[in-house]
């Protein structure tokens, strides 16, 4: 493996220890090369971004390197951070808005009793959303956060009232399930033309 391999594979190794970094006794482990030569390679690599003037910078932080965005960037990825996000919603966040939507008011643990699974990351990535939000406590130990639908949600999905929704089944078959989340949360095209 030739130098400029060996960078790109530390590159890579950078982007997978994420926020945690990755030291050189690592890198030396990986490489079977010895700490300072592993040293010698990420400041090497630290270097080519510098002097490409790269978006990213290799930073050495606590005794680890990891790729981090430049600081004088960072009026941009505030600009990002406040644009409206127009990612869909997986299938646990469609799964736990669904539960919210029909139960609300309703606790992150009762939330996880119907879905069967932890639903933090999906409450989480709701909240941020503003599809849902805090409406109370509940009464009880900890005084659980009570979870209901916001009026974004009602615009999302089109709908002038909770009432509008469909009434949910009974029971839905685990083959079916899948079907009848998206019939649920299928937006209407309200850019779509008139023409047909």
């Amino acid at each position: 493996m030739d130098l400029n391999q060996i960078k790109a594979v530390i590159e890579g190794l950078l982007f997978v220890a994420g926020s945690e970094g990755i030291t050189a006794k690592q890198v030396a482990a990986i490489f079977e090369l010895d700490a300072e030569d592993a040293l010698d390679l990420l400041y090497d690599l630290q270097s080519d971004y510098e002097n490409e003037g790269r978006g990213l910078v290799v930073a050495e932080v606590a005794g680890a390197f990891q790729l981090t965005t430049r600081v004088e960037h960072a009026p941009y990825f505030e600009r990002l951070a406040q644009q409206p996000q127009q990612a869909g919603l997986s299938q646990a966040a469609l799964e736990t808005l669904a539960i919210v939507a029909y139960k609300q008011p309703i606790t992150r643990v009762l939330i996880e009793e119907v879905r069967g699974v932890k639903s933090d990351r999906a409450i989480t990535t709701l909240v941020s959303k503003q599809l849902i939000h805090e409406v109370g406590r509940a009464e009880g130990p900890g005084r659980p956060i009570l979870y209901g639908t916001t009026k974004d949600f009602l615009e999302y999905f089109g709908l002038r009232a909770l009432d509008e929704l469909p009434p949910p089944p009974a029971f839905i078959a685990p083959d079916d399930l899948e079907e009848e989340e998206h019939l649920l949360f299928q937006t209407p095209d309200i850019f779509a033309d008139d023409e047909q």
